[in-house]
C-alpha cells in the first residue's frame, strides 16, 4: 500500500478537480450531454480512495490548524441550532445539509487533497487542462449557436446553459496556474504557457463574469508575486506586477478601440453597459440582510420569507459573510470570521514554513473562489469549503509512512 499510495493520490486529485469544477464542465456540450452525472461519479470515486489517501501516508499537523477547526464545529453547530427557528422549513430540509454534512466533508477533502504532494500536483495540472477545456468549448459553442449564457434552467432545451460564473471562476483558476508555469519555465516552454495564459484570458471574456476578469487579473498577478516574494526576490515580484497590469489595461484599452468587437464579448458587454459596474439588486440584498440579521439570526433559508419573496432561494445575500450574518446572527458572523479569518491567520503563519511553489499554487486555486464567494454563491456552497480546505491545508505535511 505505500508503494502505490502515490498513484492512489494523484487519481484522488483528478477526481478532486473534476470534483471542484463539476458546474463549470456541465456548462460544455460533451459533458451536458452525458447520462450521468460527474459530480456524483468524482465524488464516488474521492470517498473510495479517501481510506488510501489517509492511511498511505504520515500526517504531521501544526497546532495552528486547531482554532480554525474548532471555530468550524461550533458554526456548524450553531445552524442546526438556528435551523429550530427559521421561518422556512423546506428551506432548511434543503439547505442545511448542504452546510453541515456536504461542508466538513469538502472542507475534509480539500485538505487532504492540498496536503498531499502527489494528490496536489494532479490536481493543479488537472484544473489546467479543464480551465482550457471550458474556454474552448464556450467558444465553440458560442460560435455555433449550441449554448445560451445563463438564464434560468431549462429555459432553453435546446441550447446548453453556460453557468458562467462557475465557468469563468475554472478559467481563472486556471491562468493561476499557468501564470505559475510561464514564470517558472525555461526556453521554449515560455512561449507555448505565455500563449495558454493569453487564451486563457481571452476565453474569461466569453462567458460574461465580470467577476471572473477581476479574478483573471488579480490571480495572475499576485500567484508568481507570491512565489518570488517568499524566494526574497521582491524586484521580481514588484516587476511582474506592473508587468501585469500595464499588459492587462493594454490589451483591455485595445479591444475597447472596437466597441462593436467588444460588444460580442459578453463579459466587457456586461462590464461597460450604462450601469454594469454596478449590482442595485445585490446593494439591496445586502441592506435588507444588515436590517433583519440581529443577534440570531433568521435560521438556514429564513431569508427569502423575510423580505417578501417567498420561498424563491435564488435571492440569497450573494455573499457568503452577510448570508452568515443574516442566518446566524450576530452570533453567526463572528464563528464565519474564526473560520475564515482564521484560516488566513493560519495561511500567514505557514508562509515562511512551506515551500514557495506550494503556497502560490494554493493561492491561485483558491483566490478567484474567495473573491466569488465576497459576490455570489452561498453557505451551502460546496466549492467554498473544498477551497476552506485547500487553505488549510497548508497546515498539514503529508510523508511516506
Amino acid at each position: 500500500m505505500l508503494r502505490t499510495a502515490p498513484l492512489f493520490a494523484a487519481l484522488a486529485g483528478m477526481a478532486g478537480a473534476v470534483l471542484h469544477f463539476a458546474g463549470a464542465l456541465k456548462s460544455t456540450q460533451a459533458v451536458a450531454n452525458l447520462t450521468f452525472d460527474i459530480t456524483l461519479v468524482a465524488l464516488l470515486v474521492l470517498l473510495a480512495l479517501l481510506p488510501v489517501l489517509v492511511l498511505g501516508r504520515a500526517w504531521l499537523v501544526s497546532r495552528g490548524l486547531g482554532p480554525p477547526l474548532a471555530a468550524c464545529g461550533l458554526l456548524w453547530a450553531w445552524w442546526v441550532l438556528a435551523a429550530t427557528w427559521s421561518p422556512w422549513g423546506e428551506g432548511v430540509a434543503d439547505r442545511l445539509p448542504e452546510i453541515v454534512l456536504a461542508g466538513p466533508l469538502m472542507l475534509a477533502l480539500g485538505l487532504l487533497i492540498g496536503a498531499d504532494p502527489a494528490a496536489r500536483r494532479v490536481f493543479a495540472v488537472a484544473v489546467i487542462g479543464l480551465g482550457a477545456y471550458v474556454a474552448a468549448a464556450i467558444a465553440w459553442g458560442l460560435a455555433t449557436d449550441a449554448v445560451v449564457l445563463g438564464g434560468q434552467v431549462g429555459a432553453d432545451p435546446y441550447r446548453v446553459r453556460v453557468q458562467y460564473q462557475v465557468a469563468g471562476l475554472s478559467i481563472a483558476c486556471a491562468a493561476g496556474l499557468v501564470a505559475l508555469r510561464a514564470t517558472a519555465a525555461r526556453g521554449l516552454w515560455v512561449p507555448v504557457w505565455l500563449a495558454l495564459l493569453l487564451a486563457l484570458a481571452v476565453g474569461v471574456l466569453l462567458p460574461g463574469g465580470r467577476a471572473a476578469l477581476l479574478q483573471l487579473a488579480a490571480v495572475v498577478a499576485l500567484a508568481p508575486a507570491l512565489r518570488w516574494l517568499l524566494e526574497g526576490r521582491r524586484a521580481a515580484a514588484l516587476g511582474w506586477i506592473a508587468l501585469v497590469a500595464a499588459g492587462g489595461g493594454a490589451g483591455l484599452g485595445l479591444l475597447l478601440l472596437d466597441p462593436g468587437r467588444a460588444e460580442d464579448l459578453a463579459t466587457l458587454e456586461r462590464l461597460f453597459r450604462p450601469g454594469g459596474g454596478q449590482d442595485s439588486a445585490r446593494l439591496i440584498l445586502w441592506g435588507e440582510a444588515w436590517r433583519l440579521a440581529g443577534v440570531a439570526g433568521l435560521g438556514p433559508g429564513g431569508f427569502p420569507p423575510a423580505i417578501g419573496v417567498g420561498q424563491d432561494r435564488g435571492l440569497h445575500p450573494h455573499n457568503h459573510a452577510v448570508e452568515a450574518l443574516v442566518e446566524g446572527g450576530a452570533v453567526g458572523l463572528l464563528l464565519w470570521l474564526a473560520v475564515f479569518g482564521g484560516a488566513l491567520l493560519l495561511a500567514f503563519a505557514r508562509l515562511p514554513r512551506v515551500a514557495p511553489e506550494r503556497a502560490a499554487v494554493i493561492l491561485a486555486l483558491t483566490l478567484p473562489v474567495a473573491m466569488t464567494a465576497m459576490v455570489s454563491t452561498d453557505l451551502g456552497n460546496r466549492m467554498v469549503w473544498f477551497a476552506l480546505g485547500l487553505v488549510l491545508s497548508l497546515g498539514v505535511e503529508a510523508r511516506d509512512a
